[in-house]
């Protein structure tokens, strides 16, 4: 039976990014599958260039992914100054694996991580998984407002 197995990359998860690695520090086209999953599984993270894929993922403080095999199936990351705020992005898990709790394991990886345990506040966005979150002690604040600027480079 194949593993579940939860990594917490290194901040800016240089082995994903630069060398693919995947479960046991192996290599695996880690940022390929990494790409082809937020594809499948996250609409507003569809066509995510590889280039970009690999600033993101260097800016990132946390990085955690989810393997079974050599098939992601889990993904999330934060960036924090690890006092007073903090921000969850990209926390998916593929449509296949939804309801066996991966949600909740990479959210309490990403909270419970020593960068972001001390952290005052912490957000993230949802379009459609407000009620997951919810359950996670996340509360919805109706006392701000999100306001969004998009440019591109």
């Amino acid at each position: 039976m194949t593993k579940l197995v939860i990594l917490k990359h290194f901040k800016g998860a240089p082995g994903l990014r630069l060398l693919g690695l995947g479960p046991n520090f192996l290599p695996c086209s880690g940022l390929i599958k990494l790409q082809a999953f937020l594809n499948k599984n996250a609409f507003w993270a569809k066509n995510r260039e590889l280039h970009h894929l690999k600033t993101c993922l260097a800016q990132s403080d946390i990085v955690v992914s989810m393997w079974l095999g050599k098939k992601i199936v889990g993904f999330g990351r934060a960036l924090t100054d690890g006092i007073y705020r903090g921000v969850l992005w990209d926390v998916v898990i593929d449509a296949k694996f939804q309801g066996k709790g991966y949600g909740k394991i990479i959210i309490k990886t990403l909270l419970d991580s020593k960068e972001m345990k001390n952290t005052e506040k912490v957000y993230l966005m949802t379009t459609n998984q407000k009620d997951f979150y919810c359950q996670l002690n996340f509360k919805e604040n109706k006392t701000q407002n999100l306001l969004v600027i998009e440019k591109y480079n």
